[in-house]
């Protein structure tokens, strides 16, 4: 795949995830020009932030000019303190190509190698060990990116089939280089937003496919309590007009399209409304499409963006509409000839917290909607099911326990959905005095979506039980292929048996995406 740096769009770093193709960059040109710039300025005498002086707090401290080389490894050594479990293969991937495709823009002043060396390493299948805790999401995401590059220069660790092994000695088995950095390279490495962007990308991809299934999921549970299609009628959501909802309630139309369950309570109902779970799917599922939607647009935009620090502009005093007549350069800024280093502060991932924030909303919505469609279906007063979805309520419990673990997955998440973003600790001695916490409030959503997965998985079960009790009846085509589907991996369930293989099996199935309804809406 071609990398288009600054064009980058989701369906691309679907495939990146996936790491089921080779990049490549085609364009070098805006490298060379800023590269060139960051050394002049390690040979000037004036002082320019991260290429001779130290950082954060000690930003005011000069770098004698016989050490080129110390600045950037004791740089890479010192910040790499994460801690906690690996960040995933597919989140390494994402992170080492969208800082690949934001350093080759040219505003980073890092030579050719640097970003030949990010694209080699995602090509070899190089996959650096990188603890997830550690990073508060401002001044760049130094941690993480700091074990991304230290293993890169072959001083960190790898992750190899799941174990932790020595970078250098995995560099050397597939064939590669070691890093070796130059001026600023360091610096422009380890800022930047690419490792909470990472996670909650990856998130969001993830959550496009349980989403998908829990459409399928709601349709399924509506027809095995018997409820009533009319409320996605097409004119309800029109007059309201919010896109999410009216597709969704589309979706929730084509599945249903042609039930014999339906049809056989048309007539002789006494019901007059569903209870919300099922009536006002459209309606909270949508808002949970159109809130996705939303934080796919934040961090499509951050993975092409540039946010390392500072930056280098080929013609810096137009950039910063230029100093007052007579006057000195704008602090921070560093002129060589027409361009120079302009110091800003784009590593904060504010966008991002936010925006994982959002999705984290959604999420637990739609975990809570589908909890509550459990409990309905094993209440005999509102289903009209037999109690727990058992034929022998008393000997057998049945659902009653998978429902008690749905809510307390539920619950959990109502406590992870709390806003990451409202938080800030001050670091590196109040220098760093308003930080984002967006890698928390992007790390947060796997677990999340882990739960939801489960949540929607008994949800599945429990459906098809429901649909167990109204044979011969059938549903529509679409709800019973996926009815057989479950079925192939999660018998039926008329006597209590070990139900908890089958939650997983079921749970397996929602996150790889066999459950999906046909034609649900995407994020992109």
């Amino acid at each position: 795949m071609q990398l288009q740096p600054g064009h980058l769009t989701l369906a691309q770093l679907r495939v990146i995830a996936d790491g089921t193709e080779p990049l490549a960059l085609t364009d070098w040109s805006a490298l060379d020009a800023s590269a060139a710039l960051v050394a002049a300025a390690a040979a000037g005498d004036a002082p320019v932030y991260g290429v001779n002086t130290g950082f954060g707090k000690l930003a005011s401290t000069r770098i004698a000019k016989d050490h080129p080389a110390a600045l950037p490894r004791n740089l890479l050594r010192s910040h790499s303190v994460g801690v906690g479990a690996p960040m995933s293969p597919p989140v390494v991937r994402l992170m080492l190509a969208t800082k690949a495709a934001s350093l080759a823009r040219g505003y980073s002043g890092v030579r050719r190698e640097v970003v030949q060396s990010l694209l080699d390493a995602f090509n070899a299948g190089f996959v650096p060990y990188i603890p997830a805790q550690g990073s508060v999401g401002a001044s760049g995401d130094l941690a993480p990116l700091s074990h991304m590059t230290l293993a890169l220069m072959g001083e960190g660790e790898a992750l190899v089939d799941g174990q932790r092994r020595p970078a250098l000695a995995e560099l050397q088995r597939l064939g590669l280089r070691p890093l070796t950095l130059a001026a600023k390279e360091g610096l422009a490495l380890i800022n930047g937003t690419q490792a909470s962007t990472a996670l909650a990308l990856h998130a969001l991809l993830r959550f496009d496919t349980l989403f998908a299934t829990a459409l399928a999921a709601g349709a399924m549970t509506l027809d095995a309590a018997r409820g009533s299609d009319g409320p996605f009628d097409p004119r309800i959501h029109a007059v309201r007009g919010q896109p999410g909802q009216i597709e969704t309630a589309a979706v929730y139309r084509e599945l249903l399209a042609g039930s014999e369950i339906r049809q056989s309570h048309k007539e002789g109902d006494e019901r007059v409304q569903d209870p919300y779970c099922l009536r006002c799917q459209p309606q909270v599922m949508g808002a949970c499409l159109d809130q996705a939607r939303h934080t796919a647009e934040v961090l499509v935009r951050e993975a092409n963006a540039v946010t390392d620090n500072p930056l280098v502009f080929d013609d810096c005093m137009d950039a910063d509409a230029g100093p007052p007549q007579g006057g000195e350069p704008p602090r921070g800024a560093a002129p060589q000839g027409r361009g120079g280093l302009v110091s800003g502060g784009n590593f904060h991932a504010e966008p991002v917290a936010l925006a994982a924030d959002g999705l984290a909303l959604a999420i637990a919505e739609v975990g809570a909607i589908a909890e509550r469609r459990i409990a309905m279906l094993i209440d005999p007063g509102i289903s009209r099911l037999p109690p727990f979805l058992t034929a022998d309520a008393g000997l057998h419990s049945g659902f009653m326990i998978a429902h008690v673990t749905a809510a307390a997955l539920a619950s959990e998440n109502k406590s992870l959905a709390h806003p990451a973003s409202v938080d800030s600790l001050p670091t590196s001695a109040n220098q760093e005095d308003h930080v984002s916490m967006a890698t928390f409030a992007a790390r947060r959503l796997h677990a999340m979506i882990d739960n939801t997965a489960h949540i929607v998985a008994i949800e599945l079960l429990a459906a098809a039980q429901g649909i167990d009790f109204l044979r011969p009846l059938r549903s529509s085509a679409p709800v019973e292929a996926l009815y057989e589907r479950l079925r192939q991996d999660c018998a039926s369930y008329p006597v209590d048996h070990y139900l908890a293989p089958d939650i997983e099996r079921a749970a397996a199935l929602v996150q790889g995406g066999a459950l999906q309804a046909p034609g649900a809406p995407r994020l992109a």
